[in-house]
């Protein structure tokens, strides 16, 4: 066994878990280092309360006085539990979160200090847009970009910072982050299905998108971890031989916690408490050393932020319990993947959810109409819901080991689909008194009951309802939900316009009754966008073949996935609602493309690394004892020697032939990955590296693969599938 995978396994098998004490409830917990609206009640005076209140609720500027208010109120909270630092904390387009801290600490002259921050401070800051991704809009030397405080999201302490959530926009206003663009699809969606919710109670204000994530995610003791560069590089597994246990039994999903897993978690939630995100739900999933974690829904914007800060809390925690948190949507092959299933739905400020029917006919209309229209925004883009997950990472778990497959389609059940063919039939035009009470009370009375009973789940379809909500399945676990999220959010607010739109015309020139108005649409609604309802297996070869019969794309790879986001139609719904600017569009565009091709070219060059330095040599070495074995059989039997030596024999062969094949593939490979480099366009450099070079992964593999079976175990030098997998 090689030095660093011996000491690796060594290490990792004499972990014991880190002691957590406990020595509150969580809800005492809950928000402490957040600077949150009960904490505002507290530092805030009356005026400065109300103007972020009124930030938050309505979308009001906050004057400079104000701000100077809140920020001398933040700043003593946040100097009272001993922070040091404060720092504007975004989501540029990396997909990571970014920070840059500077200190309360101001000189005043004669040798004197204070502990300063402004309204200015906590409102604005400028960093450095030269170094972050812009997909062109702007120039290395045009380093300006500014961050702007998010009131809708509450400042947070972490470590000895306190951490102020703002958007990040360039010098010129176009969008750098993620959320931005976030924040105006929200906007959008809001004004939307408020204009529909008025016809069933015109007491509703406001409407919010609610997001509940689930976090998928693998943990390897970090010894194992550092002893595979491909881990440390890539964060996934670039070659390994499946285990000869993997997942098969079902033995790991919802199993006993692994102590040590455990201690991670309980330290986790614990930081999760004290930062506000409010994690509820913990479990082993499918694959070994595969857990997830899921929290209580909460409005969109603030899910997404927490999500992005609990990725980097994970990572942290990690640390302390010598773990590596693999986040990766396939680090191993041959086993589940980790996904980021996002959970949305749509609440009034009334308290009602308008994806969950009520008890009454009237309120069963209003789910109606919102659930058809959702059904429909899907249907007319699901091109560009397909692009919002599309990521190299992401490529190798859609269509595999319960992940939904590229193809996007969605899942009611058999009892609400039954709902939808009735309300099909309803009568063009005018109902007659008859007809209302048997719609009403036959069909859409109903729906609560039903409901209630179709509690059964499709785990291969990427966009399913399950009773009061939406689950875009879809989402890789390394996403920004921001990226779904505005594009779910986006199509159905256009959706939910053009509803109205053709309601209002309805009632106005065809002089029907508004429930007549809404159900004549619904039923075209239901016509024109059942392609997109499909209840089997989403894994099959025949729902492949039936989808391309209804029209549906199948986009299985991110190159030809992303395209749906520079259409025209993409353009015309962004540009519309004021989510994005063309600019913007092809700049994000052309920043993903570009993430792409360097995460697959920085694949290559490791997997052509680790095959030519680790395996390769290795190889060569045991060969080295089968050919010293064999001539000390010669030197006993002589010219009868290959009667003794015959499996040996096969073994140098079969190991020779490996080394070849790694060596052509590496060398073609390499030569492959020139060429493209050697590109100007990306979108045909892209296409290169997934169509050219990509493949050859798979080829080297399994001939490295080979080796690791062929190959003495105390030689092999890299840490095994068996070994992080199942070493605790």
């Amino acid at each position: 066994m090689s030095t660093l995978r011996f000491h690796a396994l060594k290490e990792t098998l004499n972990r014991k878990p880190v002691k957590i004490e406990e020595t509150e409830q969580r809800s005492s917990l809950f928000g402490a280092n957040v600077f949150n609206e009960a904490t505002m009640r507290q530092s805030l005076t009356k005026d400065a309360y109300k103007g972020v209140m009124d930030a938050i609720e309505k979308g009001t500027k906050i004057n400079r006085n104000i701000a100077d208010q809140i920020s001398s109120a933040m700043k003593d909270w946040a100097l009272s539990k001993g922070v040091t630092h404060y720092t504007h904390w975004f989501q540029p387009l990396t997909g990571a979160t970014a920070e840059k801290h500077d200190a309360f600490f101001e000189t005043i002259g004669n040798g004197l200090a204070i502990e300063k921050f402004g309204g200015g401070q906590l409102i604005q800051q400028e960093p450095d847009a030269s170094s972050f991704p812009s997909g062109g809009i702007r120039n290395t030397f045009e380093a300006r970009g500014y961050t702007a405080w998010d009131p809708t999201s509450p400042a947070f302490i972490y470590g000895t910072t306190l951490c102020i959530p703002t958007v990040f926009i360039a010098y010129t206003g176009e969008a750098l982050d993620y959320k931005t663009p976030l924040l105006r699809a929200l906007q959008a969606v809001d004004k939307a299905a408020v204009g529909v919710a008025k016809y069933f109670d015109k007491n509703v204000k406001k409407v919010n998108a609610s997001l509940g994530w689930e976090q998928e995610y693998f943990l390897i003791d970090s010894a194992l971890a550092a002893s595979r560069p491909d881990i440390i590089l890539t964060g996934r597994t670039l070659l390994g031989h499946s285990s000869a246990k993997g997942q098969q039994l079902d033995d790991h999903y919802f199993g006993t916690i692994p102590n040590r897993a455990m201690a991670f978690m309980r330290d986790l939630e614990i930081e999760c408490m004290l930062l506000g995100i409010p994690v509820k739900t913990r479990h082993n999933e499918v694959a070994p050393n595969q857990f997830e974690l899921a929290p209580i829904y909460e409005e969109a914007n603030l899910a997404v932020d927490h999500n992005s800060l609990l990725m980097d809390v994970m990572e942290k925690i990690a640390v302390r319990h010598n773990f590596k948190v693999l986040l990766h949507e396939k680090p191993f092959a041959g086993i589940n993947g980790s996904g980021k299933h996002n959970n949305w739905s749509l609440s009034t400020d009334t308290g009602i959810n308008l994806l969950s029917p009520g008890k009454t006919p009237m309120s069963n209309l209003q789910f109606l109409t919102f659930f058809i229209n959702t059904i429909k925004a899907v249907y007319e883009y699901e091109e560009l819901l397909r692009a919002s997950v599309a990521s190299a990472g992401n490529d190798h778990r859609l269509g595999a080991n319960e992940a939904p497959p590229a193809v996007i389609s969605v899942f009611i059940g058999e009892q609400l689909t039954k709902v939808l063919k009735e309300l099909e039939g309803v009568t063009k035009g005018k109902l007659s008194p008859e007809e209302k009470t048997d719609l009403k009370l036959n069909v859409v009375g109903k729906i609560p009951e039903i409901l209630l009973d179709n509690t059964d789940r499709n785990r291969t379809s990427p966009f399913a309802f399950t009773g009061n909500k939406f689950e875009f399945r879809a989402v890789g676990s390394t996403a920004n939900c921001a990226n779904p999220m505005t594009v779910l959010n986006s199509i159905v607010a256009k959706q939910l316009i053009e509803f109205k739109k053709e309601v209002d015309e309805l009632i106005n020139k065809k002089d029907l009754k508004k429930d007549e108005a809404v159900f004549n649409v619904l039923r075209e609604y239901i016509k024109s966008s059942k392609k997109i309802l499909f209840e089997g297996n989403g894994y099959g070869d025949e729902w492949q073949a039936e989808a391309k019969k209804r029209g549906l794309s199948n986009n299985k790879t991110t190159p030809v996935a992303l395209k749906a986001k520079i259409s025209k139609k993409a353009i015309a719904l962004f540009e519309g609602l004021g989510v994005m600017k063309k600019v913007e569009i092809d700049a994000r565009y052309k920043i993903e493309v570009e993430e792409y091709i360097m995460r697959v070219q920085i694949e290559g060059r490791a997997l052509g690394d680790i095959a030519r330095n680790h395996v390769v040599p290795t190889a060569v070495k045991y060969q080295n004892v089968l050919i010293e074995n064999v001539t000390g059989l010669k030197d006993i039997y002589g010219k009868d020697f290959k009667k003794y030596a015959k499996e040996q024999l096969g073994l140098i062969e079969d190991i020779s032939k490996h080394i070849e094949a790694i060596n052509s593939g590496v060398t073609k490979m390499t030569n492959e990955r020139k060429k493209a480099n050697s590109v100007d366009d990306i979108e045909k450099k892209a296409s290169l590296y997934c169509n050219i070079v990509k493949p050859f992964f798979d080829q080297i593999r399994y001939h490295c693969d080979k080796l690791e079976l062929l190959i003495d175990d105390e030689l092999w030098p890299l840490t095994k599938y068996r070994e992080m997998l199942f070493t605790r």
